[in-house]
């Protein structure tokens, strides 16, 4: 296999084990050994935290020493971290176990996809958007696997715990196998720069461009995370059933995974900026328009019609850290722009709770429409400026 197949592969197996591990075991977990509700909040929020404080970090550190030994450290987490949950036995164990298990991601997602876009540079829209793809794929299946072992062995609950975080582990060990297989020229460059880390990220982190960009990804991030919180939700309140409403969430990421390399290989083509503008606006409108969801057909053409709304703007955004990174930096680059998107997806749901608490549940999607037309008239007055 091609290194960069053996990356899509790796990929898909490192979200797999990632997802498999939260979604739905960890809440049901936490249950089984006696964590309250708010308890069950706090460990689901920390693993996003760890993306937003490490991957910056892990970025320049992949540009310093290798992509390749940052993917391996990853690849060791995906492993060994599904193991530690079994050792686990209370909220402080468990939060533990989850910001070390979101070290991997924050670690694999950015130097994947800097590695991605140094080797494909003339095409690195669709060569991310099918990298996308492949861990989506991973992000599709772990749920329906997770629960269906669960489900299965649900008299013997500890044995279907047991079960999931081995075969977690099982793909961590997967992972890891792949990425040694690596090599270590061409695709995989050592830097020899001797850059001051903190110097580094300050650079980073002030770069308007990154940041512009970042905040476009934050903001589609904002109402993904509102949209698969509080949808299911919401249709519930209209009558839905659950089957129903998970197949509305399905097709969205089905929607997703197959258009993103396509959603690349236009901005390759035909340019980033424009395509980005066009996608907030189209994410604005969809998710406006959720409100409209009275039933299962609507509910479907909407999710579909916001997942390729997505699409849209995340093929291009990435492509575009990628072209505006400097020699040297690219990991650092797509670092602290997964640092700036974590920001997003993390504080979705925490707003949007508030804002269902007070205002309804109904409220929470004008305002993420609201957020995203906010960062369109930002991208459209800033673009020219920085050349985007």
């Amino acid at each position: 296999m091609s290194p960069y197949v053996l990356m899509c592969i790796s990929g898909a197996f490192a979200i797999f084990s990632s997802t498999m591990a939260k979604s739905p075991v960890l809440p049901l977990y936490a249950s089984y050994l006696g964590v309250g509700p708010l308890g069950i909040g706090i460990i689901a929020s920390v693993s996003p935290i760890a993306g937003i404080t490490c991957s910056a970090l892990a970025g320049v550190f992949a540009d310093r020493y290798g992509g390749k030994r940052m993917l391996t450290v990853a690849s060791v987490i995906f492993f060994t971290a599904p193991l530690l949950y079994l050792l686990a036995v209370n909220v402080v164990l468990l939060s533990l176990v989850r910001f070390y298990h979101g070290l991997a991601t924050a670690i694999m997602i950015p130097v994947s996809m800097a590695l991605i876009s140094s080797t494909y540079a003339a095409k690195k829209g669709e060569a991310l958007g099918m990298f996308s793809s492949a861990t989506l794929a991973g992000r599709f299946i772990a749920p329906i696997a997770g629960g269906a072992v669960v489900g299965y062995l649900a008299s013997t609950p500890r044995l279907g715990f047991n079960t999931v975080y081995l075969i977690c582990s099982v793909s961590g060990l997967i992972t890891l196998v792949l990425i040694s297989q690596l090599p270590k020229d061409n695709i995989i460059k050592v830097q020899a720069t001797r850059t001051d880390v903190v110097k580094a990220l300050k650079e980073l982190t002030t770069h308007r461009g990154i940041l512009l960009t970042g905040g476009v990804e934050a903001a589609v991030l904002f109402s993904y995370g509102t949209f698969e919180t509080f949808l299911p939700v919401y249709l519930i309140n209209k009558g839905m059933n659950p089957y129903e409403i998970g197949a509305v969430l399905s097709a969205q990421i089905i929607s997703l995974a197959l258009t993103k390399p396509v959603m690349g290989k236009l901005s390759d083509k035909y340019g980033r900026s424009s395509q980005i503008t066009v996608g907030i606006l189209l994410c604005a409108i969809f998710i406006g328009l959720i409100i409209y969801a009275n039933g299962i057909i609507a509910a479907m053409v909407l999710s579909i019609a916001f997942g390729l709304s997505i699409s849209v703007v995340t093929s291009a955004t990435s492509a575009l850290i990628g072209d505006m990174s400097l020699k040297g930096q690219l990991s650092s680059s797509m670092g602290v722009f997964a640092s700036i998107m974590d920001i997003g997806h993390t504080t979705g749901p925490l707003v949007s709770g508030i804002i269902a608490a007070y205002f309804g549940i109904g409220k929470v999607f004008i305002v993420s429409a609201a957020v995203l037309l906010i960062m369109f008239s930002t991208f459209i007055t800033y673009r020219s400026r920085l050349s985007l």
